[in-house]
């Protein structure tokens, strides 16, 4: 006897949801702190079915799996240790990451080589290097890729606005204020946990014994997260410098160049003038990070962004034509922009060649300030020009068997 096959009202759809053939299905990689903001997100849109969550720490993992089972009423929602197992199923369309920086670039590879879709919270890479190999998995394997910083578009309309509505005339020169550097850790062993898998947290970073301040995930970077740390991320300069440059780039119009200068100037011999560094752009705008305010020239016209942000643009004060600004597509923010994109596969407002360029200035002005001399950027090549160097810094190594 054959039993009658029920087909249930939410699969068929309704005047809220969609019919499941329409939905995107997702998972989570990484399901603390932003990861569940991000999460949140992606669960509360009706053309999303939201099936799996991936994290080392199991308390992150039921979190995550209950706030999916809490909103779909059932205990479906699946739990991985290993991302490899999640991106490993043929259901799911799309992922958000958002993972200690580290994990980025391996994690967005393997999953636009899975089939996979990708969300990836910002920095987007933490390596010059690692942007172009990532930019080509997602070309090569067809996938929509987006970048995660929802604040160029949506927190610097005070300066995007002003630059692109032609006032401000031919731009000039950036002046941005951001944070230093990720820094070395010296954290003491203490004994690991057993809700955490150690080793897999770590991943390609160096093997060091764990501490909780190591790998906490809080969004300060001056000690106590793995945002402070050299091994896991870039520190503030990457962390808040993607947000801060990305509206900068974003605003200039720079998204889709690349510096061709770094230039180090030196502090006073006398010390009442801090060190600075500026990128010059192929378009001649430049980028000045850090600039004492002494130095600051006051005969252009400018625009300065809200305070806490540090930003100031500068153009010659001769209108010209204005330029529609890019908006997102679809509903629902930064957010509905990547599914809208994931339905019709075009390229998202961040999409990652965009989060590459940007993230490639914090990672030369880092180059610069450590080894306190100026560089040349050699975009086609992907390397510093005559500087072996500089070149030995574009990546880093990388433990077995996690390599690029």
């Amino acid at each position: 006897m054959a039993a009658p096959y029920v087909i249930t009202s939410k699969a068929l759809g309704d005047a809220t949801t969609p019919p499941a053939s329409d939905r995107i299905v997702i998972g989570g990689i990484g399901i603390g702190n932003m990861g569940s903001g991000d999460q949140g997100a992606f669960l509360g849109r009706s053309d999303v079915q939201y099936v799996a969550v991936c994290d080392v720490r199991r308390n992150w993992r039921d979190d995550g799996k209950g706030r999916v089972d809490g909103k779909y009423g059932n205990k479906d929602c699946a739990a991985y240790v290993d991302f490899r197992e999640l991106l490993a199923r043929d259901d799911i369309d799309a992922v958000h990451i958002a993972t200690p920086d580290h994990w980025h670039a391996i994690m967005t590879i393997a999953a636009c080589r899975a089939g996979k879709d990708v969300y990836l919270q910002k920095p987007e890479t933490l390596t010059l290097r690692e942007g172009p190999l990532m930019i080509a998995a997602a070309r090569r394997y067809g996938r929509v890729v987006s970048g995660g910083s929802q604040r160029v578009l949506e927190d610097y309309r005070d300066i995007v606005n002003p630059c692109w509505s032609g006032e401000l005339g031919t731009l000039k020169a950036v002046d941005i204020s951001v944070g230093g550097s990720s820094m070395p850790c010296y954290l003491p062993a203490v004994a690991t946990p057993p809700d955490i898998d150690w080793d897999l947290w770590l991943g390609p970073a160096p093997w060091e014994p764990y501490n909780p301040g190591r790998c906490d995930g809080n969004f300060g970077t001056g000690g106590g997260s793995w945002r402070s740390y050299v091994d896991y991320s870039g520190g503030s300069l990457t962390d808040w410098g993607a947000h801060h440059f990305g509206g900068t780039i974003f605003a200039a119009g720079l998204l889709h160049l690349q510096p061709t200068t770094v230039t180090w100037h030196p502090a006073s011999a006398d010390g009442t003038v801090a060190a600075y560094i500026t990128l010059v752009y192929p378009n001649g705008v430049e980028i000045h990070c850090n600039r004492p305010a002494t130095l600051r020239p006051t005969d252009a016209k400018a625009v300065v962004a809200q305070a806490d942000r540090g930003i100031t643009i500068r153009g010659d004060g001769t209108a010209v034509a204005p330029v529609p600004v890019p908006a997102y597509r679809g509903t629902g923010g930064i957010y509905g922009d990547f599914i809208e994109c994931v339905k019709t596969r075009e390229r998202p407002f961040r999409d990652l060649e965009l989060g590459v360029n940007t993230m490639t200035a914090p990672h030369l002005v880092a180059i610069a300030q450590r080894l306190e001399r100026s560089l040349e950027w050699d975009r086609t090549a992907q390397r510093f020009a005559n500087d072996e160097e500089a070149n030995r810094l574009l990546d880093r190594a990388r433990r077995e068997p996690w390599t690029l």
